[in-house]
């Protein structure tokens, strides 16, 4: 395992599965911490949910019922590029072939039982009905608030565009720094149900600690909590006020932006500990949808700022 040893304030003592540094007090007093140890270990990777089930080919299905939606030669370059051409009983001049309802419920179905590929395959689907208008037409409404209900209750959120946003766990393992920018993205994008883009929003900035700290060789046990992933990554990276140093032009304006920037990672956790995900997504009585949004947007930037700032740091 690797490890990393910070200044003279740190003493590292090995252990078998893990190693304990321990903080001399006057360094640390980030808000949270209870003990002057912090032990080490492997990052705790979740993975995210698969946007595919039973609900979700229905409601896909029903974009298509009775011959509407995008054409037969589309969704089969869909299945060809995600994967999920096989088991396709669709072939061009037969006169007993599957409607178009039927082959994109199958295809998802078929993505329930092999969903390694499944997210291709359903934003491929998204991008159909995008280009085809579906999220823009009054028309379509039952069908898109179907289709975002199923997928709410698997775990993601579909915004107003037509875009999926995944709720919760980031998966560093597989996805690693592309994951987290697409995460960015995507919030950045989303406007619906803000109370559930800030628990979101707190997964994200959670997910990108954890990936400072291993990026630069100093994993953190799943035992660490926000407060404490924070610090570290802010600290690795040299983005604390203190780290500014004094008699520089601007000097107390970058210290107050950099203090700034811990507050937004704070009471982002605090929101979501109020009313994120996992916690009925009621927005609290003084937050209005707008303000959640904000909230939002601001940590998507911080987000972008740390890791901007690791590539700096490691010199990419």
């Amino acid at each position: 395992m690797r490890s990393w040893v910070a200044g003279d304030a740190v003493r590292a003592t090995p252990g078998p599965h893990a190693t304990a540094f321990r903080w001399s007090r006057d360094r640390v007093s980030e808000p949270g911490r209870n003990s002057d140890e912090i032990v080490v270990a492997d990052c705790d990777h979740r993975r995210v949910p698969m946007p595919v089930s039973d609900e979700i080919a229905g409601a896909f299905g029903a974009f298509f019922h009775g011959g509407i939606g995008p054409s037969h030669s589309k969704i089969s370059g869909v299945l060809l590029r995600s994967g999920y051409s096989e088991g396709d009983r669709y072939v061009d001049g037969r006169m007993d072939n599957p409607n178009k309802e039927q082959r994109v419920q199958s295809a998802v179905r078929r993505a329930m039982r092999r969903p390694d590929r499944a997210r291709d395959l359903v934003d491929g689907l998204l991008a159909l009905l995008r280009l085809d208008g579906c999220f823009e037409a009054d028309g379509f409404g039952s069908q898109v608030r179907a289709l975002r209900s199923a997928f709410r209750r698997s775990g993601f959120s579909l915004s107003d565009d037509g875009t999926l946003l995944t709720v919760g766990a980031i998966d560093l393992q597989t996805g690693n720094r592309s994951a987290l920018d697409e995460q960015i993205e995507r919030l950045r994008k989303a406007t619906d149900d803000p109370g559930q883009l800030i628990g979101s929003a707190k997964d994200l900035l959670e997910a990108v600690a954890k990936f400072v700290l291993e990026e630069v060789g100093f994993s953190v046990a799943k035992s660490a909590d926000f407060n404490q992933l924070w610090y570290l990554a802010r600290e690795r990276l040299g983005i604390r006020p203190e780290d500014v140093g004094a008699g520089q032009t601007g000097d107390e304006q970058v210290r107050k932006i950099l203090g700034a920037s811990w507050t937004i990672a704070e009471q982002v956790n605090g929101l979501r500990n109020l009313q994120g995900t996992g916690h009925g997504r009621t927005l609290p009585t003084a937050l209005s949808a707008e303000a959640a949004l904000l909230v939002v947007r601001e940590a998507c930037s911080l987000a972008q700022f740390v890791l901007d700032t690791l590539d700096r740091h490691l010199g990419r």
